[in-house]
């Protein structure tokens, strides 16, 4: 269980080690889930105009 403590400690610099992955991991997490956002947005949009009538 020691060994697992000083893992996670990081010799000191667990704040800067475990935050560089939670950000890392933020980041990853962001580039997969903002493309499909921005699809349903832009579907969403070519609907709307269609059902207005404004595309040809």
């Amino acid at each position: 269980m020691n060994s697992l403590r000083e893992f996670l400690h990081m010799g000191g610099y667990w704040l800067y080690v475990w935050g560089a992955y939670g950000l890392t991991a933020v980041v990853l997490l962001w580039n997969a889930v903002a493309p499909m956002l921005r699809e349903r947005s832009l579907l969403q949009d070519v609907a709307a105009r269609a059902a207005a009538g404004r595309i040809q």
